[in-house]
């Protein structure tokens, strides 16, 4: 690739800071401009790019991919089919129950508009998604395990605390999940079990609460919200903001993704990938970044339409050349 690519960031909370922070270490892409609902809050930070509301859809000109960066619950399924109608997009969209829908409709409207529409590119789903293909490639009788939150204290859900804070009443939130290590344990020992989301984890949330707010009707919808914590065991915390601040700083998350089975001719077999992230956010701003990149060269070839991990060649997402996967990766 010869010019930059040049992105757009759309909306600049924990992930849109994330993607810009992941720009420094890709020299062939660079932000052009920050769309989002609150102009006036991200100018006040001083930022040498331009600021516009997300409603500016003139400023898209000369922009190549946008990477969406809102929620899942509420922002990427009105933002998705809005941005895939006028230009490329990527989002992390990972409301797992829903993506089926969610690619249907942004297969629809890309396809219309001659766009490409990366969706889904965070590490589950994401890199997670293309490990759990890859295991069952090799290990076919495999059941293929997605775990969160291995560490102690448990992992930062950024999307699940996106969820927190849409409820009425809830001023700030954060969800930390937990593997259950009883789980894993019997998979590494080869037992293949079927599980239901309760028996791999737990669900603590840490809520601070707008004044007046009622505890117990706020308690009722979190645990009961369908999709993010209807389906687990969930502890709910109510603590001041200055708690939350304190002790529950940061970015933090874990996971693993394990399969074992039975090989052809009787030996027994264990996959397992796993990663560590400092800071949630900034990783997945990192895979969005690499999907900015795939996405880019998917229109130069004059491709339309949604696409996954699992749809795009590896090759598309590095910046590395050919010859360098050739010599040094393959």
């Amino acid at each position: 690739m010869g010019n930059k690519i040049n992105v757009a960031i759309v909306g600049y909370g924990n992930v849109g800071k994330g993607v810009l922070s992941a720009l420094k270490q890709n020299a062939d892409i660079t932000a052009s401009a920050i769309f989002s609902r609150s102009p006036e809050r991200v100018k006040k930070e001083g930022l040498s790019l331009p600021v516009y509301s997300i409603d500016a859809i003139e400023k898209l000109k000369g922009i190549d991919v946008a990477i969406l960066c809102g929620g899942s619950k509420d922002d990427l399924p009105a933002q998705g089919p809005q941005f895939a109608a006028l230009i490329n997009t990527v989002d992390s969209f990972d409301n797992h129950s829903k993506i089926p829908e969610y690619f249907a409709q942004m297969d629809s409207v890309a396809k219309k508009s001659s766009k490409v529409a990366v969706i889904s590119a965070g590490w589950d789903p994401g890199t997670f998604s293309l490990e759990r293909v890859m295991g069952t490639v090799v290990i076919p009788n495999a059941k293929m395990y997605g775990f969160y939150g291995l560490s102690p204290k448990g992992g930062l859900s950024m999307g699940h605390s996106d969820a927190l804070r849409t409820i009425n009443g809830v001023k700030d939130a954060r969800q930390y999940t937990h593997a259950i290590g009883e789980a894993i344990e019997k998979i590494r020992n080869g037992e293949n079990p079927t599980f239901t989301a309760r028996d791999m984890h737990w669900r603590e949330c840490f809520v601070v609460l707008e004044e007046g707010a009622d505890k117990e009707k706020v308690t009722q919808e979190i645990v009961s919200m369908p999709g993010y914590f209807e389906p687990y065991r969930t502890v709910v915390n109510f603590v001041t903001e200055e708690e939350l601040k304190a002790q529950y700083a940061g970015f933090p998350h874990d996971g693993l993704v394990i399969g074992a089975g039975v090989l052809g001719g009787g030996e027994k077999a264990l996959v397992e990938y796993r990663n560590t992230w400092e800071s949630n956010p900034v990783a997945t701003g990192h895979i969005l970044v690499a999907h900015a990149r795939a996405a880019y060269r998917l229109a130069e070839e004059r491709k339309t339409g949604a696409f996954t991990i699992l749809d795009i060649p590896p090759a598309y997402l590095t910046n590395k050349s050919r010859e360098e996967l050739l010599r040094s990766f393959v």
